[in-house]
């Protein structure tokens, strides 16, 4: 009961800020017509943390240096506590107040196929937008702002459409909660994965290559094996088989899983092959379901769990695109299992430990899980399967995570039509929530491919299908891990996790016969022996966050020793070299 209040003041907390957001982008827009009458209003939506407002700027370049300029003006209107006020119009009469604006002659085109009226809001006397609201009583109740950044964004977000200028910004109830959120958006800036990627030479982006799609450089691309190699081993040892099905299927294979009915417009255009047409994949499942159903199966066989480490194709718009968390081509974390309905509860605690397990190796330990069920009572609702199966999975889900002491929120009528699913949000150190994990319970493909066992009985029934994705994407996973861990990624997961610094020339032997017995060992060792100085070498470590950095001189030479700089601790240390070498060891085998 507790929780589900405190999940309504919350809500309640957010829905007021979202109003108070598109508020203050009216009084941004209002500002904007004032300060440049030649730009255009397009749009400008309240959004997540904030808010955003598109235009076509004409012949103005705004930049963040005009902000100061825009943000007083924005003052002057709130200082005047204008009324917003609601009318509604005909659509006829709403185009005249927008007479030679094309993108909201747009909007009202599609108002007016609708025959529907067009809602318009007031601030103050001067200053109209179509807009659905609701908002505030008057511009006077805005108390904090801050005009963030600005960006290039194409009109619908379609870039077949033309380019206009997104301004950024974000509202608070108070300068205290700005300045808060303020002061984490500047520390999660120092996290960003862009950034980082580059700095770090961990992944890198070539428009020749194309957007959308990353390029993984050699450090990222060794943590990227050290996951995959880490996935493989912990699912063989939960009874996992590893297929890899091909990047490109004939239409066929998607007409019977129904992606070309209802998802062609998120995947690439056809390729002619020997007149038949073939897709780029844009899911591992329907070859999972083509493996699966190669031969008769046995209740006895139940169940089977299949895993895949396959790279899938997605059309995305050029302006969603973002980095590693938004891209075309992505190498997905798959599994399907394939079990009898009484497994379900176990393959669910399965599951669930192995998700245990992970973030625990990871070091994750801020997580929520989500639990999105059917809304049987709407009408509307669609779903495949049998109602009977999906109370089944429902509860199977359900008392999983009650059994397990796992708190979770329930969302009804938020399942994707073909099953429940559970989602895990692991939330970084500012409080953002990525989704990292995802178990989903599918009827549709079963039905599509008409899946089957045998019984004790001898009869054919159809079996459950979990699709599981504990890493995700890889892309997507790789982007959270980066910002989680600022780049210092723990010692098991760092491209290179030991440097050797000989500090002159008569040094470099015993760092070479350090750097081997290192190498002996799989530690991932590379000795700086560059005509540089010391204190260069080590602030490129530390730039590089390397967790060891050992230095070699007269002293180490003599004892056989290692000085040792450790990643994150003031004071160096001495060993020898033996003793460090077990220490690494023990740390990497831990995972800590």
């Amino acid at each position: 009961m507790n929780n589900e209040k405190n999940m309504n003041e919350k809500n309640k907390k957010q829905q007021q800020l979202t109003v108070l957001r598109h508020s203050t982008e009216h009084v941004l827009t209002q500002a904007m017509l004032k300060l440049y009458p030649n730009i255009k209003m397009a749009m400008g939506p309240a959004i997540e943390n904030g808010f955003y407002f598109d235009f076509d700027p004409n012949d103005h370049k705004i930049s963040e240096q005009d902000f100061p300029k825009i943000e007083k003006e924005m003052q002057k209107i709130i200082k005047l506590n204008l009324l917003f006020h609601k009318e509604e119009k005909k659509v006829i009469d709403a185009k005249k107040l927008f007479p030679d604006n094309p993108y909201k002659q747009e909007w009202l085109e599609e108002i007016q196929a609708k025959n529907e009226k067009a809602t318009i809001y007031w601030t103050g006397k001067d200053f109209a937008d179509l807009c659905s609201g609701p908002h505030i009583k008057s511009t006077g109740e805005i108390k904090a702002f801050k005009l963030l950044s600005v960006a290039g964004a194409y009109w619908r977000g379609d870039e077949k459409n033309k380019m206009l200028t997104r301004i950024y910004g974000t509202a608070f109830n108070n300068k205290k909660d700005l300045d808060e959120y303020l002061y984490k958006l500047e520390e999660a800036e120092k996290r960003n994965h862009r950034r980082l990627g580059k700095e770090l030479e961990l992944f890198a982006i070539f428009p020749e290559i194309g957007q959308g799609l990353p390029v993984w450089l050699p450090n990222g691309y060794r943590i990227r094996c050290i996951l995959e190699n880490y996935m493989l081993d912990l699912e063989r040892k939960y009874g996992y088989v590893h297929i890899l099905t091909p990047h490109i299927n004939k239409a066929e294979l998607f007409e019977k899983s129904g992606h070309l009915e209802f998802y062609k417009d998120s995947m690439y255009s056809p390729i002619d092959i020997d007149d038949q047409s073939y897709y780029l994949k844009p899911m591992n499942c329907p070859g999972g379901m083509m493996v699966y159903k190669m031969k008769i199966r046995s209740y006895r066989d139940l169940p089977i769990k299949l895993g895949e480490l396959g790279t899938v194709y997605r059309y995305e718009k050029s302006g969603e695109l973002h980095g590693l968390q938004r891209v075309r081509g992505f190498t997905q974390n798959d599994a399907h299992i394939f079990c009898t309905p009484e497994q379900l509860f176990d393959q669910f605690k399965e599951v669930l430990e192995m998700l245990k397990v992970f973030f625990r190796d990871l070091g994750f330990d801020n997580y929520r899980f989500i639990l999105a069920l059917s809304d049987p009572d709407k009408e509307k609702y669609k779903f495949c399967g049998k109602r009977k199966d999906w109370e089944w999975a429902e509860n199977a889900l359900r008392n999983t995570l009650k059994q397990e002491n796992i708190e979770f929120e329930e969302q009804i009528g938020e399942a994707a039509f073909y099953g429940p699913k559970l989602d895990v949000m692991a939330i970084n150190v500012f409080g953002k929530e990525d989704a990292i994990s995802t178990i989903q319970v599918d009827f549709n493909l079963p039905e599509r491919f008409e899946l089957s066992y045998i019984d004790a009985k001898g009869l054919k029934q159809q079996p459950f299908v979990i699709h599981r994705a504990l890493i995700g994407s890889f892309e997507r996973f790789f982007a959270f891990l980066i910002e989680y861990y600022a780049g210092a990624f723990p010692l098991w997961l760092s491209p290179e996790q030991v440097w050797v610094m000989p500090i002159s020339e008569k040094h470099v032997k015993y760092a070479q016969e350090v750097t081997a017995k290192l190498k002996e060992k799989k530690i991932r060792a590379k000795i700086k022996d560059e005509s540089e100085t010391l204190g260069k070498k080590i602030r490129e470590g530390e730039m590089q966050k390397i967790p060891y950095l050992l230095v070699i001189g007269d002293k180490e030479v003599k004892s056989k020793t290692v000085n040792i700089r450790e990643r994150g601790i003031d004071k160096t240390s001495s060993a020898k070299l033996s003793g460090f070498i077990e220490k690494v060891e023990n740390k990497i085998k831990l995972k800590k």
